[in-house]
């Protein structure tokens, strides 16, 4: 008989524990991440409010008074974010630190006498890549079959997928539907249930990830041995075969974020079934009915999951490939999908999420964190409004700046806030405000502290494309808002501008309304134009007052629409990414010095990955 070798990390169940009765809702995560984030907090607040609430005092009626309360509260949350970021980036430095000191066991030896069988789900809609999928038939395992689920309408990409499919007849079996009903959910329980239905794991992989040929072979045996796991979600890296000028600029920041924050999740929270690159038990998807209709299939089968007492398990010794978007207007699409997508999540799961009782508060935090930080842009977007619209309007005051410039005097009008905002424009307020601005890139600063040239065009770049999606973000949430309904865009579907071409050719207002609000899909015309025009008026407001680093992120708004347009390796572009994040750090350098007496920059919490 023959027998193959897996090497399992130490974190799972010895051979000792495997023999006991599993008991599904054992082993809670700590909750000494969390209490750290909450404790830091608290203690901003204690340190902090009594100045902020005394800004109350300048209230004169409904008006001032929303202005005030709003920022004060917004600022205050915002506080909170920073924090997370912060207490993740530390409890990944000390486990960094205490696996060094460590005596690290060796590793458990387990050899499987039957291997049982995988169902390989390939999901494509428009969007095959042949490289990928060829990642999936040549698994070094022996017993499997790929089922390649294709949405694709387009007979091109059909075409493709069935000369592929007939190369490997014994290996390769294609399912189709005849709607996309559900989208990637729909399609997955279509295949699930009529096809791939006898085998007990099935794995993920999306149509531009690259599997490593171990991947089964590694993981079917971590789930032999732990019947309380319910998925585990492989590790990922950019792919380094890309030749996009922007996934090359930007693909590290996808090799930092799973290096930082996904690891932690076995020890201190949640960990998250990620939509691809993972092994799923079968058992447990029919136990709760298959994947959810929504767009973040995966984030709800996760939860479903858990409250039937099973755990997700990450691994990190087991890396995917998967590919940055290859363009600005693919990464904008993505976004979008992102941003819908979890608005429905929060508002069909949040209420459940929360009642109950088989997930710790540790875990909800852990989930409610990440998952609310898109919807809350559009709160991002009226803090902005508010802070640099009302609050001068309502608490302005004239103070005319005089430039000397070869001896000719240069007199600017700008308006400043009134002296009794003077209590918050000290150095321990701006240094929190640091906090929350470089918080969430600190994985990154650190992580490319010895590379500060990469490291200085990483930031320019992230911030030529993150910090400025909040425009297109409140869009999203607003369009979400409005229809109740999310639309899972595919990121590599070019389909969606020529059909959009198409209805607008008649010139029928109600068709435009509905791709607008139905989809809110980036290729709509309206939706630039309302990104521009925040930019516009956004940089009016930085020049009347002097907000310098502001005026950065306001020339983000207006970039980033022109790029979903203008490739990224235009020569002007790849000059004018930089502008943003200059602006940024030369406006930091005035707060930090406290030029002209003006107030510290709110712009920071926007800024995520």
């Amino acid at each position: 008989m023959t027998y193959r070798t897996a090497t399992l990390v130490s974190d799972y169940p010895t051979k000792e524990q495997q023999t006991q009765a599993p008991n599904r809702f054992s082993n809670p995560p700590k909750g000494t991440l969390y209490a750290t984030v909450l404790l830091m907090w608290i203690g901003s607040l204690v340190w902090f409010h009594p100045r902020l609430a005394g800004l109350m005092d300048m209230a004169t009626g409904p008006a001032t008074w929303l202005s005030l309360g709003f920022f004060i509260v917004f600022v205050e949350f915002a506080w909170l974010y920073g924090f997370y970021n912060l207490g993740i980036v530390i409890f990944a430095l000390i486990t960094k630190l205490q696996k060094r000191m460590a005596s690290t066991p060796g590793p458990i030896a387990t050899t499987l006498e039957k291997w049982p069988s995988v169902a390989m789900l390939y999901t494509t809609c428009n969007d095959f890549v042949e490289v990928s999928a060829e990642s999936c038939v040549a698994q070094a395992y022996p017993n499997f079959t790929v089922y390649i689920l294709d949405d694709s309408n387009d007979p091109l990409y059909q075409a493709r997928v069935d000369n592929f499919a007939e190369r490997y007849p014994e290996l390769v079996q294609v399912v189709r539907r005849e709607d996309r009903k559900a989208f990637k959910a729909g399609n997955m329980n279509h295949g699930l249930t009529r096809f791939a239905t006898e085998e007990p794991y099935f794995a993920i992989a999306d149509a531009d990830e690259i599997l490593p040929t171990d991947f089964l072979t590694k993981l079917v045996p971590l789930m032999e041995t732990d019947p309380s796991c319910g998925f585990i979600q492989a590790s990922h890296r950019a792919n380094p075969a890309q030749s996009s000028p922007l996934a090359k600029a930007l693909g590290i920041g996808i090799d930092l974020h799973w290096k930082w924050y996904q690891p932690l999740r076995n020890k201190y929270g949640f960990v998250m079934f990620l939509g691809h690159g993972a092994l799923l038990r079968r058992s447990v998807w029919e136990e709760i009915g298959g994947f959810p209709d929504i767009v973040s299939e995966d984030l709800g089968f996760a939860i479903r999951a858990r409250e039937k007492g099973y755990r997700g398990r990450f691994v990190e010794e087991v890396v995917c490939f998967e590919d940055f978007p290859e363009d600005v207007r693919s990464f904008r699409v993505r976004h979008m999908k992102w941003t819908r997508g979890t608005c429905e999540f929060l508002y069909k799961e949040a209420a459940s999420l929360i009642r109950s009782k088989n997930i710790t508060w540790m875990e909800k935090l852990d989930i409610l964190f990440p998952t609310m930080n898109l919807p809350l842009t559009l709160l991002y977007l009226m803090f902005m409004l508010n802070a640099n619209l009302v609050m001068p309007a309502l608490f302005g005051v004239a103070q005319p700046i005089t430039f000397a410039i070869g001896g000719q005097e240069i007199v600017m009008p700008i308006v400043a806030l009134q002296p009794g905002f003077n209590a918050i424009f000290t150095g321990d307020f701006f240094f929190i405000t640091l906090l929350t601005f470089f918080a969430p890139v600190l994985c990154f600063i650190i992580g490319m502290a010895h590379k500060p040239l990469k490291l200085f065009k990483f930031l320019s770049h992230s911030t030529a494309l993150y910090a400025a999606l909040g425009p297109l973000s409140s869009v999203g949430v607003l369009s979400f808002a409005i229809t109740r309904k999310a639309i899972f865009l595919v990121t590599g579907d070019k389909n969606n501008l020529a059909t959009a071409q198409e209805k607008y050719a008649g010139n029928r207002l109600s068709a435009w309304w509905n791709e607008l609000v139905g989809k809110s899909h980036p290729d709509h015309a309206a939706i630039q134009g309302f990104e521009v025009l925040m930019g516009l008026i956004f940089i009016w407001v930085c020049i009347r007052l002097m907000q310098v680093s502001f005026l950065g992120l306001c020339l983000g708004f207006i970039l980033l629409p022109v790029m979903h347009h203008v490739k990224w390796e235009n020569s002007w572009i790849r000059k004018l990414v930089y502008l943003p994040f200059v602006l940024i750090l030369i406006g930091l350098g005035l707060g930090t010095m406290s030029a002209f007496g003006m107030s510290t920059v709110f712009f920071g919490y926007g800024f995520h990955f």
